[in-house]
């Protein structure tokens, strides 16, 4: 099994009847009563919240709150303690959720001495896809990545550029969920501007983003729902529109 720092489906053909549909499906994210724990200390407490089709849902906490944990879950790559994670009608670790997933994590790793459009086309294959050129040129002109850079060696790439090559791979792959590790990390105003159209365009395509963050702000301008993780439970969950910026930085505060 080929495993890569970011999971862009560990390897499955995608079934575009599948996907035909969960066109009907609205509750694409379920966890019930999550549980997880190392070395007998507690990592996640009962975690259960849901998420739609087309939501963005920020998950804020301190480091070691079991926001990254929870996404772990979700992608397979560590096996949870108790209850249950679904993804569209699956069950994660039951069914195969892995083709309906992508993976962009804080940095994201893909080969320097291949162009953009190289990797693309690389780990497009790897999914089970092949695209023309075109297409592949396509995806990428979608996360606003310039055609003149589309060309070039990864290693000339900033941090912004490359997770423009992460989302356009996701966006190959056909994913119905993309998580997110700290994406705006390290991103300039600019590119963190570019960054919040992205997830917007994807959310109206029907595209769920959980994101782990420690950004308020961003979380707020993007997120349709915000949760607030300490020690392993989920202990605030709130809509972005009933809140600002301020607000919830007092609420985070008070919170962790």
């Amino acid at each position: 099994m080929f495993v890569h720092c970011i999971d862009y489906g560990r390897i499955h053909v995608c079934d575009k009847f599948q996907h035909q549909f969960l066109i009907h499906i609205s509750l694409m994210l379920k966890a019930l009563n999550i549980t997880k724990s190392y070395n007998g200390k507690m990592a996640l407490k009962d975690v259960s919240f849901e998420v739609s089709k087309g939501e963005i849902f920020c998950l804020l906490g301190q480091n070691g709150a079991g926001k990254t944990t929870t996404i772990n879950i979700f992608l397979g790559f560590i096996k949870k303690d108790g209850g249950k994670a679904f993804v569209a009608d699956k069950e994660v670790g039951k069914d195969d959720t892995n083709q309906l997933t992508a993976y962009i994590p804080e940095t994201v790793q893909l080969y320097g001495n291949l162009s953009g459009v190289e990797n693309l086309d690389f780990f497009s294959r790897l999914a089970g896809f092949e695209y023309t050129m075109a297409k592949l040129e396509a995806f990428l002109s979608k996360t606003g990545l310039q055609e003149d850079a589309q060309h070039k060696r990864l290693s000339s790439y900033s941090k912004g550029m490359r997770q423009k090559v992460g989302i356009a791979i996701a966006l190959a792959k056909n994913a119905e969920v993309i998580f997110m590790d700290e994406p705006t990390s390290g991103l300039d105003p600019k590119a963190t501007a570019e960054f919040t159209k992205i997830c917007k365009e994807l959310a109206d395509m029907g595209k769920v983003i959980f994101m782990a963050t420690h950004d308020i702000f961003n979380a707020v301008e993007l997120g349709n729902t915000i949760g607030i993780m300490k020690e392993g439970v989920l202990a605030q969950k709130l809509k972005a529109s009933e809140i600002d910026a301020n607000e919830l930085k007092q609420l985070y505060l008070e919170t962790i």
